[in-house]
């Protein structure tokens, strides 16, 4: 029935070649799509839409094109009506950039970790007899394998389940005297790597000095989900240590402690910690 101008300039045809025609006979029949035509001929009877369905073709005058089309049954009072509205969103452009980028992440992806994989090799071949620099070289390798294995996760653009995040981090070791317990909760990409440094720094304390570090201790993980300010959700949750030694407040802040702190603060979160001679405590609140 009409065509707007952005629809004749696009195919670049004049509108008295389009209008009053039928929708699969336009063009060389580009839009005669079994799957499509299916698909228009279901809105009209359900009250239903078309959201990104995506048509790749050969174009008359504009040659190869992506297009992905929207439609939904406009709605009269009456409910008698029989018009579609039919909307063309041209992507072609878009899914070259979007091709370009992906080629260029995954190739400095991949240049990253043979980077990470050299600098790793050249830390554990350091040869030395002084005690101190073996427990700075053993803190050092878990600290990289935390960050390399994070950035490999977060590279993917996927949201992450917490609670296998939680186990899969901490290492299988500790993983066994690990119980986690909360609701469905997922990390973006952006946070992910500050919170398996997190979770390191935990995990290695709890097994160097805490309740994993003795017979029958274990590490109680739970979370849960609170509303913040200005709409955004906040995930607070507490590692909390049980049945290990009995322990008192450190003397001095250890590097662990600050590099917890600062990455809580760069999330925008806030943290507790408490040392009753129960076990270690963190209560650690941080944007999602």
């Amino acid at each position: 029935m009409n065509a707007n101008n952005a629809f004749i300039n696009t195919f670049n045809v004049e509108r008295e070649d389009v209008l009053a025609l039928n929708f699969f006979s336009l063009g060389n029949g580009q839009w005669d799509i079994p799957e499509l035509r299916q698909l228009l001929s279901s809105i009209i009877p359900r009250t239903a839409a078309v959201i990104g369905f995506e048509v790749h073709h050969t174009f008359p005058n504009i040659g190869e094109r992506t297009f992905l089309v929207d439609a939904r049954r406009l709605v009269h009072p009456d409910n008698n009506s029989r018009h579609i509205l039919v909307i063309f969103d041209d992507v072609t452009e878009r899914q070259r950039r979007e091709a370009e980028m992906d080629f260029i992440v995954a190739e400095m992806r991949h240049r990253l970790k043979n980077l990470a994989s050299v600098v790793r090799a050249v830390v554990k071949n350091i040869r030395t007899a002084d005690p101190a620099v073996a427990v700075f070289k053993e803190a050092m390798l878990g600290r990289l394998d935390t960050t390399f294995q994070a950035q490999e996760t977060a590279a993917f653009g996927a949201v992450t389940e917490l609670g296998p995040f939680v186990r899969s981090t901490v290492g299988e070791t500790l993983a066994e005297r690990l119980e986690c317990s909360g609701p469905s909760a997922e990390l973006s990409p952006s946070i992910i790597l500050p919170v398996s440094m997190i979770l390191h720094e935990l995990g290695t304390n709890a097994m160097k000095y805490g309740a994993a570090s003795v017979p029958g201790g274990r590490v109680v993980v739970t979370w849960e989900l609170e509303a913040g300010s200005r709409g955004r959700t906040l995930l607070v949750w507490q590692w909390r240590e049980e049945d290990g030694p009995k322990i008192s407040p450190p003397e001095q802040k250890g590097y662990g402690t600050e590099l917890i702190e600062g990455l809580v603060s760069h999330l925008g979160g806030s943290l507790q910690l408490a040392y009753p001679p129960s076990g270690f405590t963190a209560t650690i609140k941080i944007p999602m």
